[in-house]
This record gives C-alpha cells, sequence and structure tokens, in this order.
C-alpha cells in the first residue's frame, strides 16, 4: 500500500520529526510482520512508529486525534485473535522500545514497568529478589506486560493466584489528543472513585497507550511440587479434580490433558505414562517445604484410581511441565493447520463441555483438542485442520459456531484469557446484551471519542 495515499504530507513530516531514523517505518517490506500477529489474519498498516519515551506517545496521539488517524498499539504480537491488526488502516504503535523495569520496591511488594517489559524476564528480576510475580500466559517468554495487561492474561497458576488484572495497581497511560492519566500507584487497596485501572485490564488498548505500570508482587514461595497423573479415562480425570478440591487443596496450577493430547506427545518424543492411559493431570502445589509435602499427600490419598501417578519436588519437577509446553508442536501431527479458542465454563460442569465438544468433533470429523486449565474451568480449544482441503475451513466455522453456543448455553464465556479481537467479535452479541453494549461503547467514547483507538476490535 502506498502510505502517501492514506497519510497526508503533513502528517507524514509530522511523523518523520516525532520518530527520527528507524524509530518510523513507511517501506511495505519492513512493516510487513506488523500487519499480523498469532491469529494470522492480515492487513498492511500506513506507518510503524518505535517510541522510547511518554512524549512521543502523547505528540503521535494528539497529531492522531487531530488529523483521525487510526492507532494499533501492539507488542509481540502473540495474542491469537487478531487483536493487534491494522483492519482499518492505521499507524501501528510498537510498545517494545519501552521495556524497561523502572522500579522493583522489596518493602512495598511493588514493581513499576514499562509496557515492553517481556513478562519472563520480569519474572526472573523480581524471582532473585526474593519476590514472585505470578501471571504466567503459555507465552510468558516472549509475551510482554502491556499485552498481558491488554488481555488481561490468565495462565497456568490463574486457579490460586489470579490473573493480570489481580496484580495491576495503577497505570499511567496516554489518551488519543496526547492526555497522560494515571489511575491507581503503588499502594495495595484504594477505594477512591471508580475503579480505572481495571477498566483499563482487559480493555484490548481501546482506551489509551499504556505507558507504565505498577504491579503487585508476593513474597516468593518457598518450595514447589508437581504431580502426573494419568487415568483410564477423562471422566475419571475430570473426577479427580472435584476430589483435589474436596480434599482441601487449592493446586497452584492444574492442566487437563486429554487422550487425543497425550497421543500427540507420545509422538513428539517418550512419554512417562502406560499406552492404556486414556486422560492425565498435572498439578503443581507450592509453600513451605513441608506444605508442599503435605499438599502433595492429600492429592495422592485423593487420587486412587490413576494408573501412573509420579510426584515431581522443585528440583525435577520442570521435566513434567515440559509436556504441557510441547502441546502446541505435537498438536500440528492432526493437520498442518489450527485455530485456537479459549473458553471458560463453570467447575461443575466442564466433564459436560468436554464431552460436548468432543460430540461436536465427531460431527464434523474434526480433530478439535479441549484442554487446558482445568482448575478454573478455562478450556483451551484447537481446532485442527488442513486448510488446504475442500470445506476444511467450513466444517472448522460451523464447529466453533456449536462449540461457542455450547459455551454459553453452560452458562460460561466465549473468552476467558485471549480477548476478543476481531476472531470473536461475531459471537460478542451472543453473550453481552444489547444495553450493556451500549455502555461499553459509551464508555469507550469517553476516552476516545473519535474511536482512533484499535478500532473494530473488542466491542
Amino acid at each position: 500500500m502506498n502510505t502517501a495515499k492514506v497519510l497526508s504530507r503533513s502528517s507524514l513530516k509530522a511523523l518523520a520529526s516525532i520518530f527520527p531514523g528507524d524509530a518510523l517505518s513507511l517501506r511495505p517490506e519492513e512493516m510487513l510482520i506488523y500487519g499480523t500477529d498469532a491469529g494470522k489474519k492480515f492487513s498492511m498498516p500506513w506507518a510503524v512508529v518505535r517510541p522510547e519515551r511518554t512524549e512521543q506517545v502523547q505528540e503521535l496521539m494528539a497529531l492522531a486525534q487531530k488529523e483521525r488517524i487510526p492507532v494499533i498499539p501492539r507488542a509481540r504480537g502473540t495474542n491469537v485473535v487478531s487483536a493487534c491488526v491494522p483492519d482499518q488502516g492505521g499507524v501501528v504503535l510498537s510498545c517494545l522500545r519501552m521495556n524497561k523495569v523502572l522500579s522493583i520496591d522489596p518493602r512495598s511488594f511493588t514493581a513499576c514497568v514499562q509496557p515492553g517489559v517481556i513478562t519472563h524476564d520480569l519474572q526472573k528480576k523480581v524471582r532473585s529478589l526474593g519476590l514472585y510475580y505470578p501471571p504466567d500466559p503459555a507465552s510468558m517468554k516472549v509475551s510482554t506486560i502491556g499485552g498481558n495487561i491488554a488481555t488481561n492474561a490468565g495462565g497456568m497458576s490463574a486457579v490460586k493466584y489470579g490473573v493480570t488484572r489481580d496484580y495491576v495497581l495503577g497505570l499511567e497511560a496516554v489518551l488519543p489528543g496526547g492526555e497522560i492519566i494515571r489511575t491507581g500507584g503503588r499502594v495495595h487497596k484504594n477505594v477512591v472513585g471508580l475503579d480505572l485501572t481495571r477498566l483499563f485490564t482487559g480493555s484490548e488498548g481501546g482506551l489509551g497507550i499504556i505507558v507504565k505500570a505498577w504491579l503487585k508482587l508476593l513474597p516468593a514461595p518457598e518450595y514447589s511440587a508437581s504431580i502426573l497423573a494419568c487415568f483410564e479415562d477423562e471422566v475419571m480425570a475430570l473426577e479427580g479434580v472435584s476430589r483435589i478440591f474436596e480434599s482441601g487443596i487449592l493446586p497452584c496450577a492444574m492442566e487437563f490433558l486429554p487422550g487425543e493430547i497425550m497421543k500427540c506427545l507420545a509422538g513428539y518424543g517418550p512419554v512417562p505414562w502406560p499406552e492404556d492411559a486414556g486422560a492425565c493431570l498435572i498439578i503443581r502445589v507450592d509453600g513451605s517445604v513441608d506444605g508442599t509435602r503435605h499438599q502433595t499427600e492429600r492429592i495422592r490419598q485423593s487420587l486412587q484410581n490413576t494408573l501412573y501417578l509420579d510426584v515431581a519436588g522443585q528440583e525435577d519437577e520442570e521435566r513434567i511441565w515440559e509436556m504441557r509446553r510441547l502441546i502446541n508442536p505435537a498438536s500440528f501431527s492432526l493437520g498442518p493447520d489450527k485455530v485456537s479458542d479459549d473458553v471458560v465454563v463453570p467447575r461443575g460442569v466442564v466433564l459436560d463441555a468436554v464431552q460436548g465438544i468432543r460430540a461436536i468433533a465427531r460431527k464434523y470429523a474434526l480433530n478439535i483438542l479441549a484442554f487446558g486449565h482445568i482448575g478454573d474451568g478455562n478450556i483451551h480449544v484447537n481446532y485442527m485442520h488442513d486448510a488446504s482441503q475442500p470445506g476444511s475451513g467450513q466444517r472448522v466455522d460451523q464447529a466453533r459456531q456449536e462449540v461457542l453456543s455450547l459455551v454459553l448455553e453452560l452458562e460460561g464465556s466465549i473468552s476467558g484469557e485471549h480477548g476478543v479481537g476481531l476472531s470473536k467479535k461475531p459471537f460478542l452479541t451472543r453473550q453481552v446484551g444489547p444495553r450493556e453494549l451500549e455502555i461499553m461503547r459509551s464508555i469507550k467514547k469517553v476516552f476516545d471519542p473519535y474511536n482512533i483507538l484499535n478500532p473494530g476490535k473488542g466491542i
């Protein structure tokens, strides 16, 4: 696309002044990667900017509001719902050069960071000080704090520790027009006025450009242990989840792997479970050394019908979790193409959801994998298929419609941590009522009166 046709000469001149050198990209070959994300939709941006200072963001947002230029914030582009795709054109704002950990205060249990800080890098830094930042999305080694805030990312530890929203104490953000606002701050409790911090968290970059975040930290757990428990079938595995909770134990993480995924992993490399295992749970507990041992023993006692059970201490539990991380590459043995969803249902109906998804897979002759964060009812649904085969994409679309309908019938949510983006927007009104949606859009209009911030995504 010729940027001169969509950005005025004066706008291009202003961008070059605000973003000198390689902080501005206008050539298609440089901008190509910024037209897509892990959701795989594509649209070429008009320009790409890489600010290093808040003042640059302010100047950009002042220009954008004046000229009605769409601005699409992004970092690593790991989201799978196409929330970073500039489908209406505009300027993509990459936060990757705003990547400093500005402060860590061990006495206040807080950190202050810029949006481009990689989540895992922050976790390692605070861990070296005896502190803990719990949110752990699967992409944490590449995704950023800003992106995690934009989608309210969760992860495997959410069952015990909660999601990103639970650790964002305050934000500094630039609004359209260039004004800076500060929501919250370093304190762990604050009920003065409306909670704008939580409003921003999960807003998919539609309210303002986050330039600074104050995060809550915890004392690092002394010890952790992990359990791999394999069962004859998924019914026994999911009944095991209920027994663990009934025993009074709240695991740090609890992941469900059905038989299809176990077979994929077995074809990818050596696995420890017997061939007739039909499902497994991966469970982590943490706390003091004695407390962790007590928790693992209680879980062992509650799971009496396992085919295989392995307990690994902190020294070697990584080998258990490595299998969970290999699901993505191993699943491609079922098809070269994947459509990813994440849904949430009440914990008590997880089995109904999994079995319902399995029935839909049979109906459409598809490999549909349903697995994931079983401890909080967050199920990842992957539609494995070959898009080159006639009718394959249509069957996936029809199956998605039925899966999301099933989730809503079970009083669940069509997204737990991926967001809405472009991918799930067609389903938005099936979960959110017209009056509620009207309120949401009126709130966005207060922050973004001309709808220039990530337009077309989310609400």
